[in-house]
């Protein structure tokens, strides 16, 4: 008699990234500059991630149009050419309570140069001011514009907490009755278990040059509010991912959300949905930021943008 595999036995699809002494010393030279950044500087925690995040660089060959609807709100950020029916719904991280879609315009920009898809970057209300479930629904409220829009072929991205965002986004449309399903989804670095059940949030080994523990404990909380924070629209690792679509997971060794993105992608997988997991080696939460500074950056953009392309053609 045939042994039955159990499903608590699916491992996700892992690849681990290694770097070039070269690149390491570049990823050092970088932490150093992160730590005189934010020695450095003298305005609010906001206006300070904002300047942080903006440093991103605009590529030159897209438009950026600020959108402004009486539901949805936030950027667009085209291509010179692009078909009429594809779209990227980009939200952006900060920990629920930092962050804007204006300052992530040049990152976003570095993926719609290489996808040559439109993205639309969602402002959603920040915490403490709003907590659950204003932002997921406002999300799915951005969803549900970009189809009337005309939009038929649509994949959702996002970085730390708006990575959490975007499965959480995912996990609903899964279950909702659009007639308009995303072809896929790609998260860096995502915040998805505000249980902090990851052993990676308080392993002494982990060397997280930008965020803490502490930092995610308070952000957690403010964004919440009286939700608990197992609920699945707080911590998408713990809800029905079954209908999720095909998803690509990057994420760094050096970073406290590295144990996350391994919950979630083995859980996907045992769920019986195509996931990729990207491990690279000796990078910082959220690197693909980095693209001046790191070549870690820009190939792994290359690689969700191949992704993406990938999953657009087949849709």
């Amino acid at each position: 008699m045939l042994d039955v595999l159990k499903t608590t036995d699916i491992k996700a699809k892992t690849e681990v990234i290694t770097i070039s002494d070269a690149e390491r010393a570049r990823e050092e030279a970088l932490r150093q500059r992160f730590s005189d950044f934010w020695a450095s500087a003298t305005t609010d925690l906001r206006t300070t991630y904002e300047a942080f995040i903006s440093a991103s660089p605009l590529v030159n060959n897209v438009t950026v149009e600020a959108a402004h609807q009486e539901a949805v709100q936030g950027w667009w950020v085209r291509p010179e050419q692009a078909s009429s029916a594809q779209a990227i719904l980009y939200i952006h991280g900060g920990g629920y309570v930092l962050g804007s879609s204006q300052a992530y315009r040049g990152f976003v920009s570095q993926i719609v140069s290489r996808t040559g898809v439109p993205a639309f970057i969602l402002e959603y209300p920040l915490a403490p001011e709003a907590s659950l479930p204003t932002a997921p629904n406002t999300a799915l409220a951005a969803w549900d514009w970009l189809v009337a829009q005309g939009f038929r072929k649509i994949a959702v991205v996002g970085d730390s907490a708006g990575g959490g965002l975007s499965l959480v986004t995912l996990t609903q449309l899964g279950k909702g009755n659009s007639d308009v399903k995303p072809v896929a989804g790609v998260v860096f670095s995502p915040w998805v278990d505000l249980t902090f059940s990851g052993a990676s949030m308080v392993d002494q080994s982990v060397v997280d040059p930008l965020i803490g523990y502490d930092y995610l404990k308070d952000c957690a909380q403010k964004y919440v509010g009286s939700f608990s924070a197992s609920d699945p629209l707080a911590s998408p690792l713990l809800g029905d991912l079954q209908k999720l679509p095909p998803l690509l997971i990057q994420v760094g060794t050096d970073e406290r959300l590295l144990d996350d993105s391994r919950q979630f992608a083995n859980r996907a997988a045992q769920s019986g949905v195509p996931v990729q997991l990207e491990i690279w080696e000796g990078m910082h939460h959220v690197f693909q930021l980095d693209v001046e500074h790191i070549e870690s950056a820009r190939t792994a953009l290359d690689r969700a943008a191949q992704f993406l392309l990938a999953a657009f053609n087949r849709g």
